[in-house]
C-alpha cells in the first residue's frame, strides 16, 4: 500500500469477488474508466491528485517550500494563528478530487467516502495516532434533512474502522442554519460562522479532558473549524486538531501567503 491509500500490487480476491468483478468490472470512481480493484481511481486520475506532503506548516498543515528537519510553522500561521492546534489535509481541491467532493455533498453518491477516508488517515496519522476522540463538523438540522446525511460524520465513521479511534457524530451541534460559505470573503466567513457552534449537555463527557480530532471535507479559511475549535475548548477539550480530504487554494501563490489576513 502506498501513503496515499493505492495498492502496490492487486490484492488477492475471493472467488466471489472475482466473479463480481466480472459481472460489474470496478470503475475509476472520479471518470468511471474500467479499473482493476475497487473504490479506487484510474492512472490518470490519480496523476491529476495533489497530495499535500511534508514539508509542512505544523499549526496550518500547509506545504512549505524548504525541509528544516524541524517543527515549521508558516508566516501565515504567526500572522494569524488559528483556534485548533494543528491541521492536515489530504490534498489540493482540485481535478478528481473536487468531482468527487462535490458528488459526495451534492449528489448522494458515497463510494468514494472509503478512498477519501483513507488519504486522511494517511495524511492526518500523526494527529489521529494522538487522539481520544473524532468528531465531525455538523450540519444543521435544515440542511441535514436536505442532504440527508452528514460528509463529515461518514468520514468519521470509515475513519474509526480504520483507526479504532471512537467517533463522536454528535458531540458538537450546530446551532444556527448559517448561508453556505462559497463566495464569502475571509472575514465574512469569519462573522458567518461566529458562535454557529457548541457542545450539548450530552456531549460534554466525551469532550471534557480530551484530545480532539475535528473531521471535515474541505478547508478553505478555516473559519469554520476555528469557531468549531472554540466550541470544543469552551467544553474542556484538552487540544482540537483538524483533518480534511482537500484545502480550496490558489496554487499560484506561495504556500505563506495562503492564509495571511486581507489588509
Amino acid at each position: 500500500m502506498t501513503a496515499e491509500g493505492r495498492p502496490d500490487t492487486f490484492a488477492r480476491r475471493s472467488w466471489f469477488g472475482r466473479v463480481a468483478d466480472l459481472l460489474l468490472p470496478p470503475l475509476c470512481l472520479a471518470c468511471h474508466r474500467a479499473i482493476a480493484d475497487c473504490d479506487q481511481l484510474c492512472a490518470g486520475c490519480w496523476r491529476d491528485v495533489r497530495f499535500i506532503t511534508q514539508p509542512l506548516c505544523d499549526r496550518l498543515g500547509i506545504p512549505l517550500t524548504y525541509d528544516t528537519g524541524d517543527v515549521q510553522v508558516s508566516a501565515a500561521a504567526v500572522a494569524d494563528p488559528p483556534d485548533y492546534d494543528r491541521a492536515r489535509v489530504a490534498t489540493h481541491f482540485m481535478g478528481p478530487v473536487r468531482v468527487l467532493v462535490h458528488r459526495l455533498k451534492y449528489q448522494d453518491r458515497l463510494e468514494a467516502r472509503r478512498l477519501l477516508a483513507r488519504w486522511i488517515a494517511v495524511a492526518g496519522r500523526d494527529l489521529i495516532g494522538a487522539a481520544d476522540v473524532l468528531v465531525p463538523v455538523p450540519l444543521s438540522r435544515k440542511r441535514l434533512l436536505t442532504r440527508r446525511f452528514n460528509q463529515a460524520a461518514l468520514l468519521g465513521v470509515e475513519l474509526e474502522r480504520l483507526t479504532s479511534v471512537p467517533h463522536a457524530p454528535l458531540a458538537l451541534a450546530r446551532l444556527k442554519d448559517t448561508p453556505q460559505q462559497v463566495g464569502l470573503t475571509a472575514a465574512q466567513r469569519k462573522l458567518n460562522v461566529r458562535g454557529a457552534f457548541r457542545v450539548p449537555a450530552a456531549g460534554r463527557d466525551l469532550i471534557a479532558g480530551r484530545r480532539v480530532v475535528l473531521i471535515d471535507d474541505v478547508v478553505t479559511t478555516g473559519a469554520t473549524a476555528d469557531a468549531c475549535a472554540r466550541a470544543l475548548k469552551r467544553s474542556g477539550a484538552l487540544s482540537v486538531d483538524l483533518v480534511a480530504i482537500a484545502r480550496a487554494t490558489d496554487l499560484s501563490r506561495t504556500a505563506d501567503e495562503w492564509e495571511l489576513p486581507q489588509p
